[in-house]
C-alpha cells in the first residue's frame, strides 16, 4: 500500500465501528467509512472532542452534527500546496488526503523528464489536488469536471498554491465528450490523470457503472497520448475494481503501443493510533521509462 508520510495539517487519528476521527489543521471530524469493519474500542480522547459528526440517515444521505463550533471553511497545507477545506453533503470536505502520494508521483514524473513543455490532462478533476500539484512543476494543465461548483473550487486551490497564473484551462464538461472532441480536434497530452466515478447517471438518464465503462473509457482517452507520453494513471474508490484490473487494462491498451511500465497498489493512509494504514482507494500508474 503507497502512503505518505509528509502530511503535518492533516492527521488520520484513529478508526474503529464503520468511522474515521481526523484532524484536519486544528478541526476534528469524525466520518463514516464503509471499509472500517472492525470495533476497536474508541479510547483515543478526541472521540469526544470532535468539532463535528457526519451522521448518515437510514433514510439515504445524513447531515453534519456539530459539538464545537468551527469554522464553514478553512485552508490546510500539504508540502509546498495550500488547500481550502469545506465540510459538505455526503461526508466530503473538499480533499481526498490519500491523494498526496499521486501528486507527489505527478510532480515526480513531471522533473524528472527534464521538459518544461509538459501538458497534462486531468479529467473528473474535482477540487483539483492534482491539478495544483502538477502546475506546480511548470506543467500545463487541462482540467475537466462536469460541476461547475468543483471547477470554481479547483480555481481557489489554484489561487492559494499560487499557481493560478499557470499554464491552465478550467473546462466544465463531461469527460467522455471532451475527450472525444480531443481527438477530432488532433489535440494530444503526455500524462492523463483520472479518476472518475463509481456510479452516476448521464443527462439522459443513462446509467454510468465504472465496471463497464472503464475499458472503454481508457481506449479512447489513449488516442490524446502524444507520441512520447510520460504517465497515465487511473484511480477508482470502487470496491469491484482491484489495481490489477486497472493494470492489464492499461497493459493491454498503453503498454503494447508504447513499451513502459505499470505499478498497481492500494493507496492509504496510516492510522495513528494503531500505526496500521487503511486502504482508501487503488491507483493503476503507467510510466514510459
Amino acid at each position: 500500500m503507497r502512503t505518505t508520510n509528509f502530511w503535518k495539517d492533516y492527521e488520520l487519528i484513529d478508526t474503529s465501528c464503520g468511522e474515521k476521527l481526523e484532524r484536519w489543521g486544528d478541526i476534528i471530524l469524525i466520518r463514516p467509512d464503509p471499509q472500517i469493519i472492525w470495533k476497536t474500542p474508541k479510547k483515543h480522547p478526541l472521540w469526544k472532542q470532535a468539532n463535528a459528526h457526519y451522521k448518515r440517515s437510514h433514510k439515504g444521505g445524513g447531515q453534519w452534527e456539530v459539538y464545537r463550533p468551527y469554522p464553514q471553511e478553512w485552508t490546510i497545507n500539504y508540502r509546498d500546496l495550500t488547500y481550502r477545506i469545506r465540510p459538505m453533503g455526503f461526508k466530503h470536505t473538499g480533499l481526498f488526503p490519500e491523494q498526496a502520494v499521486n501528486w507527489d508521483y505527478t510532480r515526480e514524473v513531471i522533473r524528472q523528464s527534464g521538459r518544461d513543455d509538459v501538458k497534462v490532462l486531468n479529467l473528473f478533476a474535482y477540487t483539483g489536488g492534482a491539478t495544483v500539484a502538477a502546475l506546480k512543476e511548470g506543467a500545463s494543465v487541462v482540467h475537466v469536471d462536469a460541476s461547475k461548483g468543483m471547477v470554481n473550487y479547483a480555481k481557489e486551490n489554484a489561487q492559494l498554491s499560487g499557481v493560478a497564473d499557470g499554464n491552465v484551462r478550467w473546462l466544465v464538461d463531461d469527460c467522455t465528450k471532451f475527450v472525444e472532441r480531443e481527438i477530432r480536434r488532433g489535440h494530444h497530452y503526455d500524462i492523463i490523470i483520472m479518476d472518475p466515478p463509481s456510479y452516476g447517471r448521464g443527462p439522459g438518464g443513462e446509467v454510468w457503472k465504472l465496471e463497464d465503462k472503464i475499458y472503454d473509457l481508457v481506449e479512447t482517452c489513449s488516442k490524446v497520448l502524444s507520441d512520447d507520453p510520460l504517465m497515465f494513471l487511473i484511480n477508482s474508490y470502487t470496491t469491484g475494481l482491484s489495481p490489477s484490473v486497472m493494470s492489464y487494462i492499461l497493459g493491454s491498451i498503453v503498454s503494447s503501443k508504447y513499451g513502459g511500465t505499470i505499478e498497481c497498489d492500494e493507496i492509504g493512509l496510516t492510522t495513528t493510533a494503531s500505526g496500521m494504514c487503511l486502504p482508501c482507494g487503488a491507483s493503476a500508474i503507467w510510466r514510459k521509462k
